[in-house]
């Protein structure tokens, strides 16, 4: 028995030694969404934070493509061991599971979590040149023209946000999707689309450089990153869509590699100039630690369940 006990008290000495040293080479970073998303960019923040810190690249690895579906599944194969990690959303980690009849992962048993960063929302965008100036003339406007109007979406987010107001605004929009927002940006300013849910980081961008024009926030109320732009539930009620961004591993991530990690994002997540880089990404901090996660993303496959359901979406 003293033996064993032994053994098993080396064997802790020794993961947390290999802690201490971790890591010793570049890091993974996969964003399950394309270059130039509120992940990536989200990614990129986390990523030079968590380089300077433990003083080995952290590389951002793009690799988009149903709903974040694919990069979710490769990453829940990799070996648990530090070295592969993925800044995942709401999409893949909850919103998936209900929105396709087969996943290839469990977001839930496949995978360990590590830290929450923070939470966002979507805006609804339109061209300048769009006939309708607010969000009520909008409503008016679409109604009108029952078929003739068609939106894009990239994420679950921009998904179930599009499906809501085609629900709660009794609308008859065609639905496009993409592998990610930015490409619905750019057809939406092509006029290929004629409206799309963009994310705050990219919304506010576009706003600001007068590509595109914002006609409300899916907040439930008006968002401080926006605070002149209504929120749909003005004019929609029970209008509501936020999604989150988080750093999680491939289970079975030994816990002082996940202790060490989520103590480093904290540091991060506590400087000024990281807050500020956030809300440049439309991005408010909202940490939560591994174990509050693991129990935040159970109750999100739930909520996202009533959503798609309350959105009239089937599953693909």
């Amino acid at each position: 028995m003293t033996r064993l006990l032994f053994a098993f008290a080396a064997l802790l000495a020794a993961s947390a030694a290999h802690a201490q040293n971790y890591p010793t080479r570049p890091v993974k970073l996969v964003v399950p969404f394309p270059a130039g998303s509120a992940t990536d960019q989200v990614a990129r923040v986390v990523g030079a934070e968590l380089q300077q810190a433990l003083g080995q690249p952290f590389v951002v690895e793009n690799k988009a493509g149903a709903q974040g579906a694919i990069a979710a599944a490769e990453v829940a194969k990799a070996a648990p061991d530090g070295y592969t990690l993925m800044l995942t959303t709401n999409t893949p980690q909850a919103a998936n599971v209900s929105l396709f009849k087969k996943l290839n992962y469990d977001p839930i048993k496949d995978f360990t979590p590590i830290t929450r960063y923070g939470t966002t929302s979507f805006m609804l965008m339109v061209r300048p040149d769009f006939p309708a100036k607010d969000l009520k003339s909008f409503l008016i406007f679409a109604r009108s023209r029952p078929g003739k109007l068609s939106g894009g979406y990239g994420s679950s987010g921009s998904q179930v946000s599009l499906a809501m107001l085609k629900q709660l605004g009794k609308l008859d929009i065609v639905e496009v999707p993409y592998k990610g927002i930015p490409q619905t940006v750019t057809d939406t300013m092509g006029g290929s689309l004629q409206l799309t849910f963009v994310d705050m980081a990219n919304a506010l961008a576009q706003a600001k450089g007068g590509k595109l024009r914002g006609l409300a926030v899916t907040n439930g109320k008006r968002s401080s990153l926006a605070p002149d732009m209504p929120a749909m539930a003005e004019e929609l009620p029970g209008y509501e869509i936020i999604a989150w961004f988080a750093l999680v591993a491939p289970a079975k991530l030994p816990e002082p590699i996940v202790k060490r990690l989520h103590q480093t994002n904290m540091k991060a997540l506590e400087k000024p100039e990281v807050k500020e880089k956030f809300a440049l990404v439309g991005t408010d901090v909202a940490p939560m630690n591994p174990a509050e996660l693991g129990k935040f993303i159970q109750a999100e496959v739930a909520h996202w369940a009533k959503l798609v359901k309350l959105a009239g979406i089937q599953p693909e």
